[in-house]
């Protein structure tokens, strides 16, 4: 496939761009500043780009199979439409050159809480609404655009996502959350994008994912 990948600089999306390399992938890697990807590969191509600029995404979107976006704000306290309207921008390039997949990065706080066990629902998520809110508002919203679109979309409700090495494995369960689903790292992340990338069988729907 010739994957486009979106916050290619990020903690997920670079391993998202080594590993869909040694998948034999083609990857268009794209950042606002792509001088931050170090590694180099024939079948690897850069592009700068904002995808809250949707004239600058939506040229890069021409011959691609699949989109997967890892753009996200970390901890940041600020109000955002970077979900949103980034992924409503990635969504209206793919309409035009007739790309229908996606795989984009959620929260499981961003689900309906009602699905979760007790000491996330008491704690944890109310915890995590109250400090950065307003990521998992604009998630939400990024769902409605998801919903509104004719795509093929997947959301990964997913966990704290750290900075760790591989363990080589993760759970996945489109019905609901995981039991002690409390972390996955970023490299075992980027497989799980790229494994529902590669699948046909999770378009319009949302999954879970843990270590």
């Amino acid at each position: 496939m010739r994957i486009l990948v979106a916050g290619a600089t990020g903690m997920v999306g670079g391993h998202v761009v080594e590993q869909a390399l040694r998948r034999g992938h083609e990857v268009v890697a794209l950042a606002r500043d792509p001088s931050g990807i170090a590694v180099e590969h024939p079948r690897l191509g850069t592009a700068a780009a904002d995808i809250l600029d949707p004239d600058s995404v939506e040229p890069l979107l021409e011959g691609i199979d699949a989109v997967v976006s890892t753009v996200g704000i970390g901890t940041s306290r600020r109000p955002t439409v970077l979900y949103s309207e980034g992924t409503r921008n990635l969504l209206a390039g793919m309409a035009r050159h007739g790309v229908e997949r996606i795989v984009v990065i959620s929260s499981e706080v961003a689900e309906h809480w009602a699905h979760q066990g007790l000491f996330k629902l008491w704690v944890v998520l109310p915890l995590l609404q109250r400090f950065l809110g307003a990521t998992y508002d604009d998630m939400r919203r990024m769902d409605v655009v998801l919903w509104e679109s004719a795509a093929q979309w997947t959301a990964i409700r997913a966990p704290r996502i750290r900075s760790a090495g591989a363990k080589g494995r993760y759970r996945l369960d489109p019905a609901g959350p995981l039991a002690r689903g409390w972390s996955i790292t970023a490299p075992d992340m980027a497989s799980a994008l790229l494994d529902i990338a590669e699948r046909d069988d999770l378009g319009r729907r949302h999954v879970h994912v843990a270590g």
